[in-house]
C-alpha cells in the first residue's frame, strides 16, 4: 500500500516515570515464560551455573535493542513496521514468515500444560494444551481493549510470581550455590570456562535468544509504547474487541515534529524516563529473574539425582521444594510457574497477531486500509492458535524440543532485524534524534553475535 507521508504535529509533552510504566511489563513478560522459567533453569539444573553470563549479555543487549525500536516510535507514532516498509516494500513478506513460521510451535503453552497436569495428577497434556491454547484466543477476542488485558495480566503475573521466586530462593539456596553463582556471572563454571563440554549449542542459543522476549517479538514493543500514549504514539489509536469493545480508529501511519531545540530538548526528557522506566522493569527486574530461576534451579536439582531431563526438571523443582519445605509449597510453586507460562503464551499470540495483521496490511497492496486491522487481527489470532493445534496432532508434544526449535528461528529473525532497526534510525531520523556512537558500537556487536550464533547452530544441525 502506498504510505501517507508523516504529519508534522506538538510533540507531547514527556510523562513521570509512575504513567510509563507499563510496556516493559509486557516485554518483560513475554521473556518470563521461555528463557527465565524453562531455557536457563535447564541449563543451570543440567551444567551449573558457569553458563548464567549468557543470560546476563543476552538481556543486555535485548535493553539496548528495545530502546532503539521505542526511539523510531516515540519520533514517529507509528511501529517500526511501517518504518521498514517505507524504506522496503517487499520487507512485510519477511516478517509475516519470520514471525509466523518459529511462534507456531506452542512449546510455551505445552509447558504449562504439562506443570497443569503434574497439579492435577493428568498425563494427557496434549488435550490440556489445545484446551489452553483455545482459552487464551477467548480471553484476548473478549478483552475490551488489548493492550489494556495484556497488561494487567502481566502486571498480576509479575506482582506474584518473582517475590514468590525470590523468597523460595532465599530460603533454599545456600551459601556455596551464591558463590557459583557470582562466579557464573564472569564465565566460571565448575570445571569448566564460559561452556562445559557436552552442552548443547542450538538450547544455548535458545536460551541466549530468550534472555528477554526473543525474535520479532522485541518489535511489537513499537506497538505498546505507541497504545501507552508515548511521544507521537498519543495520536494512534488502540485495537479493540470485535465483540465487547468500543471501535477505534487505529492509524497506520503516524507523525512526527519538528526539530527545533524546545521540541529536541523534550524528547531529551522523553529519552531519559523511558531508558529509566526499561531499566528498571526489564533489565533489572528480568536479570534477577533469570538469576534467582537459574538459582532455585541449581538448588534444586542440580547433581541430586532428579529428573532434569525435558521439562520434568521444573517438576522435580517443585519435588524438592515439597520435600524440603511444605508439600502444598511444591504445588504453589507448579502453580505460578504455570501461570507465568500461560501468560507468555497468551502474550505472544497478541504481539505475534498484531505483527502479522499489520504487515498482511502493508503487503497488500492496498487492497487492505486501516479499517481492516481488528479484524486481521481476529483471522491471524485463531490462525496461529489452530496451526499450533495442529503441530500437537502431528506428534510434535515434547515442551523443550518445542521451545528450542522456535528459539532458534528466532534467533535468526533477531539477527535480520537488530541490522534493520540500527539502519532505520540512522537514515530516517533527525541528527540530533540519531542513536549515538556508543549505542550503535552495542547494536553492531548484537547483530555480529546473533549472526555468528545462528549460522553455526544451523550449520551445526544440518552437516
Amino acid at each position: 500500500m502506498n504510505l501517507r507521508p508523516l504529519n508534522i504535529k506538538e510533540f507531547p509533552k514527556a510523562l513521570p516515570l509512575k504513567k510509563l510504566l507499563g510496556p516493559s511489563f509486557i516485554l518483560l513478560g513475554l521473556g518470563l515464560g521461555s528463557g527465565e522459567v524453562i531455557l536457563w533453569p535447564f541449563l543451570a539444573s543440567n551444567f551449573g551455573l558457569g553458563i548464567i553470563w549468557g543470560a546476563i549479555i543476552g538481556i543486555t543487549f535485548q535493553f539496548f535493542m528495545n530502546l532503539e525500536i521505542e526511539r523510531y516510535a516515540l519520533v514517529n507514532g507509528e511501529s517500526i513496521f511501517v518504518g521498514f516498509a517505507r524504506k522496503l516494500k517487499w520487507l512485510p513478506f519477511w516478517f509475516i514468515f519470520s514471525t509466523f513460521i518459529p511462534w507456531i510451535w506452542p512449546g510455551i503453552a505445552a509447558s504449562s500444560a504439562k506443570l497443569f497436569g503434574a497439579i492435577l495428577g493428568y498425563e494427557n497434556t496434549g488435550v490440556l494444551t489445545i484446551i489452553l491454547l483455545v482459552l487464551i484466543g477467548l480471553i484476548l477476542s473478549l478483552g475490551p481493549i488489548l493492550y489494556k488485558t495484556v497488561e494487567n495480566l502481566q502486571k498480576i503475573l509479575i506482582a506474584v510470581g518473582i517475590p514468590s521466586i525470590f523468597i523460595l530462593t532465599i530460603i533454599l539456596a545456600n551459601e556455596s550455590a551464591w558463590g557459583n553463582l557470582a562466579k557464573g556471572v564472569v564465565g566460571i563454571g565448575e570445571n569448566y570456562f564460559l561452556l562445559p563440554l557436552g552442552i548443547p549449542l542450538a538450547t544455548f542459543l535458545a536460551a541466549f535468544a530468550y534472555s528477554g522476549a526473543g525474535g520479532n517479538l522485541n518489535l511489537a514493543q513499537s506497538y505498546y509504547i505507541k497504545e501507552k500514549g508515548y511521544g507521537m504514539g498519543k495520536y494512534s489509536g488502540k485495537i479493540t474487541s470485535l465483540l465487547t469493545g468500543k471501535k477505534e480508529y487505529v492509524s497506520l501511519t503516524g507523525s512526527t515534529f519538528e526539530t527545533n531545540p524546545e521540541n529536541i530538548a523534550e524528547f531529551k526528557r522523553w529519552w531519559k524516563n523511558i531508558n529509566f522506566e526499561h531499566f528498571l522493569v526489564f533489565w533489572l527486574t528480568g536479570t534477577i529473574t533469570i538469576l534467582l530461576l537459574a538459582l532455585l534451579s541449581y538448588s534444586t536439582t542440580y547433581n541430586t539425582g532428579q529428573s532434569v531431563s525435558n521439562i520434568n526438571f521444573v517438576i522435580s523443582e517443585a519435588n524438592v521444594i515439597a520435600e524440603r519445605l511444605a508439600p502444598f509449597m511444591g504445588t504453589f510453586f507448579l502453580m505460578i510457574t504455570g501461570l507465568t507460562l500461560f501468560g507468555t503464551q497468551l502474550t505472544v499470540f497478541d504481539a505475534t497477531s498484531r505483527i502479522l495483521s499489520e504487515n498482511i496490511i502493508l503487503a497488500s497492496g492496498g487492497r487492505l486500509w486501516e479499517k481492516h486491522i481488528r479484524p486481521t487481527y481476529y483471522i491471524v489470532l485463531w490462525l496461529q492458535i489452530l496451526a499450533g493445534i495442529f503441530v500437537l496432532l502431528l506428534g510434535f508434544t515434547e515442551p523443550l524440543q518445542l521451545v528450542v526449535t522456535a528459539a532458534v528461528l528466532n534467533a535468526f529473525a533477531m539477527f535480520v532485524h537488530v541490522g534493520l532497526t540500527l539502519w532505520l534510525n540512522k537514515t530516517s531520523l533527525a541528527s540530533q534524534l540519531k542513536p549515538s556512537g556508543w549505542r550503535v558500537a552495542i547494536m553492531t556487536a548484537a547483530f555480529l553475535l546473533y549472526g555468528g550464533f545462528s549460522i553455526y547452530t544451523i550449520a551445526d544441525k544440518l552437516f
